[in-house]
C-alpha cells in the first residue's frame, strides 16, 4: 500500500512537471511570426541629412513629454551620422533639451539600417522603412515593433498623408492605437519655434 502511494505521488509529480514544461514552452512561443519590416531600397544619405520634425510616434520613455520634437542629422567624414534630438520638455514653452547620438550605417542595406548609439557600446535598431521620393516624409521603425517615428521636413503634415503613413505603420505589424501625435507648435497654431 505504501509503495503504491509513493508510485502514484511520483507519477503525479512527473506529470505535473511535464505539464509545466509544456505550458512554459507554449508561453515562450511568439503569438505570430511577423515578416521583417519594410526597408527603403536606397537611401541617399546626403539628402536625408538635416532636420526632421517628429509628427507621430510610439515614443520612448524620454520622449513622452516632448513638445516640438526634432531630429537633426549630420553626415560626418567617417560615414557616421551625428544625431541630435531636441524638444521642449512638458510644454511648448518648456525647457529645451537635447540628446546626442551617433548612427552607424550598416553596410549592404542601401543605407536603410543603422545602429543608433546613445551609450557606448550599445547600438539600437534604426530602420528607414518608408521615405517619399522628395525626402519630405519618413517612417523609422524597429524590428521589435516597440517604437516608431513618423517624421516630416516641416512641423505639420496633411491629415491624408498622416493617415496613409499610419496605415503603413499598421502594415508593418505595429498597433496603430499606440501612436501618439507629437505636439508641434506650428501644428497647434503657436508662434514658438524649436
Amino acid at each position: 500500500m505504501q509503495g503504491k502511494r509513493i508510485a502514484v505521488a511520483v507519477a503525479v509529480a512527473v506529470g505535473a512537471g511535464v505539464a509545466a514544461a509544456l505550458l512554459a514552452a507554449c508561453a515562450s512561443l511568439p503569438e505570430r511570426r511577423l515578416a521583417p519590416v519594410a526597408l527603403v531600397a536606397d537611401v541617399d544619405l546626403a539628402r536625408f541629412m538635416g532636420a526632421w520634425y517628429v509628427i507621430a510616434a510610439i515614443p520612448t520613455a524620454f520622449e513622452r513629454n516632448a513638445y516640438n520634437p526634432v531630429d537633426h542629422y549630420r553626415l560626418d567624414a567617417d560615414g557616421t551620422v551625428a544625431t541630435t534630438f531636441s524638444f521642449n520638455d512638458g510644454a511648448f514653452d518648456g525647457a529645451r533639451k537635447e540628446y546626442a547620438s551617433r548612427g552607424f550605417v550598416v553596410a549592404g542595406t542601401g543605407n536603410a539600417v543603422w545602429g543608433q548609439q546613445y551609450i557606448w557600446p550599445i547600438k539600437a535598431d534604426y530602420r528607414i522603412s518608408y521615405l517619399d521620393a522628395d525626402y519630405s516624409q519618413v517612417v523609422v521603425t524597429r524590428e521589435k515593433r516597440d517604437y516608431v517615428w513618423i517624421m516630416a521636413r516641416t512641423p505639420t503634415m496633411a491629415g491624408v498623408d498622416l493617415d496613409r503613413l499610419i496605415a503603413f505603420v499598421a502594415r508593418q505589424g505595429y498597433d496603430p492605437s499606440r501612436l501618439r501625435r507629437m505636439p508641434q507648435a506650428a501644428a497647434a497654431g503657436r508662434t514658438s519655434a524649436p
